[in-house]
Parts: structure tokens; sequence; C-alpha cells
């Protein structure tokens, strides 16, 4: 299973909707194997099929508790549920998250404490999943990418300007960039 590239804000892939998965293929499950070799490379605790450059409905997650319980699983072809949002600007020491496609930073973003997400898994039997805390989160900011959001584009103005700031720097913003984990080292 080989670890893929992981596309760069501003590759296309990454900003439009992905369409649905119609069948599960031999090629869908090597996609997903794939992802999750991706995942835990990089490491994350999540990963969308098109941040690997596949714009298809899929994503991949991992998560572990303080009491050392794992919880991992795919998803495709999700639907997502959520609990309004609780008001006020977001805690940086508790809601604060980072992107593999945005790599290396992490910005405050208020998020639904609460979600059901359904879909089916690989084996295409029904997916029912309701969960809460960081999870959730794990589950919204994985959904997004299906619709073509990073979370980045969710942030308030004076943090999104910083971001816009940081990709330039970077050179990213354009289509074509990517990152592999495990070889390139994102701090050099």
């Amino acid at each position: 299973m080989p670890v893929l590239p992981i596309r760069i804000m501003g590759d296309p892939v990454l900003h439009a909707p992905a369409a649905p998965v119609s069948e599960i293929t031999d090629e869908i499950r090597q996609l997903v194997a794939d992802m999750y070799e991706t995942m835990d490379a990089a490491p994350g605790v999540g990963l969308a099929a098109p941040q690997v450059g596949v714009g298809l409905r899929i994503y991949v997650y991992t998560y572990q508790d303080d009491d050392g319980n794992a919880w991992r699983g795919e998803i495709i072809n999700p639907e997502l549920w959520i609990r309004p949002l609780e008001p006020g600007a977001p805690d940086p020491d508790e809601e604060s998250e980072g992107c593999l496609s945005f790599p290396g930073e992490r910005f405050p973003l208020r998020r639904s404490d609460e979600v059901l997400v359904t879909g089916i898994d690989l084996t295409g039997s029904p997916v029912e999943i309701r969960v809460d805390g960081w999870r959730a989160r794990i589950m919204q900011h994985e959904f997004d990418h299906l619709d073509g959001v990073l979370y980045i584009d969710r942030l308030d103005d004076s943090d999104w300007k910083t971001t816009q700031k940081i990709a330039r720097k970077r050179g990213w913003g354009r289509p074509g960039n990517a990152w592999l984990p495990g070889v390139d080292d994102l701090d050099a």
C-alpha cells in the first residue's frame, strides 16, 4: 500500500464538490487502504479522498481517546447533520484545528459539538455515527473536504488573512502543490 501525496490548498480538487461513489470496486477498496496508510504516515486523524487528488465522497478517520480506546473507520457517500453552533468566539486552546492540506498550522474554529453522520462502509453496509467532542470535529472537517471547503475558508477575517499570507510565503494557493508524508520535510 503506497503513501499518497497530499494536495495543498489551491489545488482545484480541494476546492470543488466531490462526486458520489456509484459502486464499491477493487479500485475503491485500494484507494481507501492507501488513504489509511497516508493518514497514518502524515500523521493525521482524518483524510478525505480529495486531499489525495481523488474527487470522490470518501473519507477515513482515526482517533484515540484519553482512555486509549481506538476509533477508526471509513465512510462513503456521507450525509451530515449537526447540532446548532453555540454562540461566541472559539476557544483557541480547546477549538483549534489543523489540516494536512494546509500543513503545519492551527487556527481556532467553532464547530458543532455533536453530529450524526450516515453513509456506507467498504462492504456496502449502512453506517450511522453519532459522536460529540473531537470526534464530531473530525467528522465535520472531513465532510467539508467533500464539499470543496477547507477549514481555513471558515475562519474569521483576521485568521483568514493570516492564512493567505502564509500561503503566499510558502508558494501555495495554486494547482500542483502536494507533499508526501514520511518523505517531505515541511519545515525546510
